[in-house]
């Protein structure tokens, strides 16, 4: 193994590229992983059926498994995402032969110690990899001196800015490295960065930065464009059957040095592809569409359409630099220990089930009122089966508890001392004995919980730097050998080429239809009938912190006036207060909900504050995320006007 190598210490003001060259006309850049759990297999067939791929990201890094590497780091464990053995066995020796540049931001809190760990695994496969990595310091270890130590490199109190794509750019202009492991990067900026390079950009081209960040941002979670969590039984329009869902093809994205965009799936793959995926994803996890703020720019994203020119290919057009464009602080996440997560389950069936799983829980309360008064306040309840997303129209709640016959009490607290924790799994627990009858498959836990605060830091207090290592093969099977037994290895199997559809599910399904019009083979919408909002339109929930949104994407865009009128801040309150066991006053006083419409989709972005239980580090609900709520918003009954 050959010596590291190190480079200066940068800050985060940005700084033009001293004479960009443009080394592509096009550049492709596929998405291998849009969250840590995704499917490495899905990886690995878009590398084999895109010839052209030229680079790949596993976008593996998010708030809560950034604080599951911290507890992990701390206490002794990998910094860094232990996954990434699995990840480089399988995609290295197939990346290597194609040419594909890997990034990916599974260095979390130890890059270095990644960088090591697929220098070992490169080395065992007999590959001769250049790997690099760019990453956050601490400029108060280093102040006078451009040196950097050997051992990982962690800030203090394990804190973590998102960082934009310069230091990749570095890296590539740097090194051409085969993997490019980073610490926490924005998501979009993890795709942004190979365009950068390659094309021929500078950070003051914001029309470029705009498009390139749009499709950053569409691809950054992976299936989620091409129809993974798309399919809906109860919604006509996104009813795909089984097959369907069976071989998804991760997205990938040609992007010329004038900005044009457009997404792609591999041809012949599943799922689908078209306006309506890319409108959900577009809207995932964004506040206010006319400034959705990144390291590199600050993007409208009000006028963005798009439009469909095959079943497998999506133009994108529209998206543009926001009126104040440069960010000129960086968001910073710091590690706080928020207590101690106690949580206990039971089941019951049958005859009054639903009672005596109420029973259960006015007894769980009781005893531990009796060894810790005061502490069952920190407790949420719910019935598992019944209540727990609230997934039901607000006038039927009582349908579901006459209908359930087989539930779990599930019983969650977050308390300021572990003994707290533990004596509601005490609690839990003693039902087999002391509650009511046919409880059974109980289940407890506790957990140590840190919430990761937000603040904004000046770009000139945030400093980064890059290296790289290069391992030489040593006397092993060759790289064709290599790509052979892994491939035998993982079964891979070509794409299906036609799957047939299902008579019930996929026959006249608009969703198939790669039409550039929204509303092709649409019937009007009913007025002044109530129906469930599951039959105008369609939505997809995200979350930032205690935050939510969730877009309301009507199948007929003349639709959306109406249900401006509909989809007020009042309802939408309303609708989502059921999600709170809080008193109505500190609803009103601590719930802000803000709508915003975005014209190019013909679509509402609602955002609702304050709303997640403390977000998803901390909260007591089943639902951490809150990505359940946008059934609780379409099972709504609205009607629309004339």
């Amino acid at each position: 193994m050959e010596q590291r190598s190190f480079e200066g210490i940068h800050d985060c003001v940005i700084k033009q590229r001293i004479n960009p060259q443009r080394r592509k006309e096009k550049v492709y850049i596929g998405c291998g992983a849009g969250f840590g759990g995704d499917r490495p297999m899905a990886a690995l067939k878009l590398l084999s059926r895109v010839k052209e791929l030229d680079y790949i990201v596993l976008e593996c890094l998010a708030e809560r498994t950034l604080a599951e590497r911290y507890q992990a780091m701390v206490s002794g464990g990998d910094g860094y995402d232990s996954k990434i053995s699995e990840w480089m066995s399988l995609l290295l020796p197939l990346a290597m032969e194609k040419g594909t540049c890997i990034i990916t931001n599974m260095g979390a809190m130890d890059p270095l110690g990644a960088q090591e760990k697929v220098l070992e695994i490169a080395g065992s496969l007999g590959l001769c990899v250049s790997v690099a990595v760019a990453h956050e310091i601490s400029i108060s270890q280093y102040s006078g001196s451009e040196s950097l130590p050997e051992e990982p490199v962690i800030l203090k109190g394990g804190i973590s800015t998102y960082l934009g794509a310069a230091p990749i750019v570095e890296c590539l202009e740097r090194y051409q490295p085969n993997v490019i492991i980073t610490s926490r990067v924005a998501d979009a900026a993890l795709f942004l960065a190979p365009m950068v390079y390659e094309l021929g950009w500078n950070w003051d081209d914001l029309e470029l930065l705009a498009q390139g960040s749009l499709a950053g941002h569409l691809l950054e979670c992976g299936c989620q464009l091409t129809g993974g969590y798309f399919m809906h039984p109860a919604d006509n329009h996104r009813n795909l059957s089984f097959a369907h869902l069976l071989d998804l093809s991760l997205p990938y994205a040609e992007v010329s040095f004038d900005g044009k965009v457009t997404v792609m799936k591999a041809e012949g793959s599943a799922g689908v592809l078209n306006f309506s995926t890319c409108a959900e994803q577009l809207l995932y996890e964004v506040g206010d569409p006319s400034a959705y703020i990144t390291p590199d720019i600050v993007i409208d994203f009000r006028d963005v359409s798009f439009q469909p020119l095959s079943s497998s290919k999506v133009l994108c057009i529209g998206a543009k630099p926001s009126a104040l464009p440069v960010p000129e602080k960086l968001l910073q996440l710091v590690p706080k220990v928020c207590g101690w997560k106690g949580w206990g389950e039971i089941s019951y069936g049958g005859y009054e089930c639903v009672k005596r799983a109420k029973a259960a829980e006015f007894l769980v309360r009781s005893w531990m009122e009796e060894v810790f008064p005061g502490v069952s306040c920190s407790v949420l309840s719910y019935i598992i089966g019944l209540d727990s997303l609230k997934a039901s129209s607000v006038d039927n709640h009582s349908l579901a508890w006459r209908a359930s016959e087989d539930i779990r009490l599930r019983m969650d607290g977050l308390f300021r001392e572990k003994k707290h924790a533990e004596q509601l799994t005490k609690e839990v627990l003693a039902l087999y004995t002391n509650g009511p009858a046919g409880g059974g498959g109980i289940s407890t836990g506790i957990k140590k919980e840190i919430l990761l605060e937000k603040q904004l830091i000046g770009r000139e207090h945030i400093f980064w730097c890059i290296g790289a290592t290069q391992t030489k093969a040593g006397e092993s099977k060759s790289q064709k050998e290599v790509i052979a037994d892994v491939m035998k290895c993982s079964v891979l199997h070509e794409p299906v080429a036609t799957l047939p559809p299902s008579p019930q599910e996929d026959k006249h399904n608009s969703c198939l239809d790669c039409s550039s019009s929204p509303e092709t083979g649409l019937s009007a919408t009913p007025s002044r009938q109530k129906i469930p909002l599951y039959n105008i339109a369609h939505s997809r929930a995200g979350d930032k912190g205690n935050d939510l949104n969730f877009s309301i994407i009507p199948h007929l865009p003349h639709d959306l006036e109406k249900l401006k009128i509909i989809i007020t801040p009042q309802w939408v309150k309303a609708v989502v207060s059921v999600l709170l066991d809080e008193t109505e006053k500190w609803v009103d006083e601590n719930v802000k909900v803000e709508i915003y419409e975005v014209r190019g989709i013909h679509s509402l972005n609602v955002v609702v504050r304050n709303i997640l239980d403390g977000g998803v580090n901390c909260s007591r609900r089943i639902d951490r995320h809150g990505k359940t709520i946008s059934d609780v918003i379409l099972c709504q009954h609205v009607a629309l006007p004339p």
